[in-house]
């Protein structure tokens, strides 16, 4: 009675729930934002090695690289592929949205970036006044004298010291503080140039011109249009709000996004919706990954900068709840956290099923791959195994959740470990030693949830597998 109570309601699930999930998932705007998102792992993972190598945990190899230049040149190359997230992705997903409407792609790739830069005041804060009213307050006599006095300084001083510097690119806005302005650009762009393609609007060139000027011809009035229209955002938004649209969507939609998705309630909501879409045959991770991993890499790219300046503490912003968090706590060893079912099925499997499945996995599951598990063994539609493929990653999430928030660990580094990356290797990379002791106390976790299910599933296999051997006997 309880497998039909099951499978009527995962009938009901499938009939109800996931087609409108499924319909939104597979729209133009989120297969662009998935797919072109991809385009910034490799800048973000490579960048993530030379952040761990300017930044070295061991006092007297960091002194050493500082001392020597590399330091430098270590943050330079993280700070020009890291960093830029968000330029990356302003391009990557115009650049896929095009490419599905199945025109030349690269010229609305470029016209995103164009666009993306456009909309940002071109200007700095004079680095002089940081220096004078943050840098030097240390608490140093020295500091509290220019910071106290600085108001008193002469008026030609002070208006140099508010004047900002122009004519240069703040990167501030090309990484995770820009993330959803450039997302948002992204689909605008991708979006607009499309339809103009398709309403003719375009220079087409004689048959003699080779394509790689008649492409450049064609995208000339889409291009020209977007551009225009973003001058006059940029425009508006400089003479009526007195700000700039990338800083406005900032402060009106990227940190209200960055609060949820970094609270104890967001680390629950994904750590349960993820197995929950995986347990009815769709793909969790891909569904939770292109709705979250905007502000989740915003976040990890705040807590890098944080680390970089030797300042990851929750007390100066760091955040808990960041794409590492995502990929090597609430995925790890694959959606649902299927360490503990691995080892149960290597160490006290009796069933043929169980044991058979469990070696299959064993080398994926160190990869954190766990489709073997997922649709061989099977946990998806398998109401014995539901509860503790539910409960690994919410107890797993908001116990990391509440460690990092107490200071038991250390908030996580911005380092993107891949997630392929083994387990407590990968806690090292994204946090330290602490992390990597964390990580392996959540395999333990795991291990004590998974066993009592899965030994009450063998049973049932194995009773099922004796009497299919005895039939076969008598026959």
């Amino acid at each position: 009675m309880a497998d039909q109570k099951q499978s009527g309601f995962g009938l009901w699930v499938n009939q109800h729930i996931m087609p409108p999930i499924m319909k939104f998932v597979n729209t133009k705007a989120i297969t662009a934002l998935q797919n072109g998102m991809v385009y910034s792992l490799p800048f973000i993972i490579i960048g993530s090695i030379f952040l761990i190598l300017g930044n070295i945990p061991i006092k007297s190899v960091a002194d050493a690289i500082n001392a020597s230049g590399w330091g430098a040149i270590f943050a330079q190359a993280n700070n020009t592929t890291f960093q830029m997230m968000g330029l990356w992705a302003a391009i990557g997903i115009a650049y896929v949205y095009v490419k599905n409407e199945n025109y030349e792609p690269l010229a609305p790739g470029l016209t995103s970036a164009a666009a993306f830069l456009m909309l940002q005041n071109l200007s700095i804060d004079n680095p002089l006044k940081a220096a004078l009213t943050s840098g030097l307050t240390d608490g140093s006599m020295t500091g509290k004298v220019v910071t106290e006095n600085i108001d008193k300084l002469p008026h030609a001083l002070q208006s140099f010291l508010e004047s900002p510097v122009t004519g240069v690119i703040n990167t501030k806005w090309l990484g995770g503080d820009g993330m959803i302005a450039a997302i948002i650009v992204g689909l605008l762009v991708g979006w607009i140039y499309t339809m103009i393609m398709k309403a003719g609007w375009t220079i087409k060139m004689p048959a003699q011109v080779p394509p790689a000027v008649s492409n450049q011809f064609t995208a000339m009035i889409p291009s020209g249009v977007i551009l225009t229209g973003s001058m006059l955002i940029y425009a508006a938004f400089n003479a009526f709000a007195h700000t700039d649209f990338l800083n406005w969507i900032y402060n009106t939609l990227q940190i209200p996004l960055q609060g949820i998705s970094d609270s104890f309630g967001g680390a629950i909501a994904i750590g349960f919706l993820v197995p929950f879409f995986w347990f009815f045959g769709v793909h969790g991770g891909l569904i939770m990954g292109s709705l979250v991993a905007p502000m989740l890499q915003a976040n990890t790219a705040d807590n890098a900068r944080l680390f970089a300046e030797g300042k990851l503490t929750i007390a100066q912003g760091a955040h808990v709840v960041t794409n590492e968090f995502y990929n090597n706590f609430i995925n790890l060893i694959g959606s649902g956290i299927t360490i503990g079912l691995i080892i149960f099925t290597l160490v006290a499997a009796k069933s043929v099923q169980l044991k058979s499945i469990g070696k299959l996995e064993l080398v994926p599951g160190i990869f954190n791959i766990n489709e073997p598990f997922l649709f061989g063994l099977p946990i998806v539609m398998n109401p014995m195994l539901a509860v503790p493929f539910f409960l690994t990653p919410l107890v797993v999430a908001a116990s990391t959740y509440l460690v990092i928030k107490t200071g038991i660990v250390p908030p996580l580094n911005g380092v993107a470990a891949p997630w392929t990356t083994p387990a407590v290797i990968s806690g090292f990379l994204i946090g330290g030693w602490k992390m990597a002791i964390w990580q392996a106390c959540t395999l333990l976790i795991s291990t004590a949830i998974y066993w009592p299910f899965a030994r009450k599933y063998d049973k049932v296999l194995l009773a099922k597998e004796m009497k299919e051997a005895k039939q076969e006997a008598n026959k």
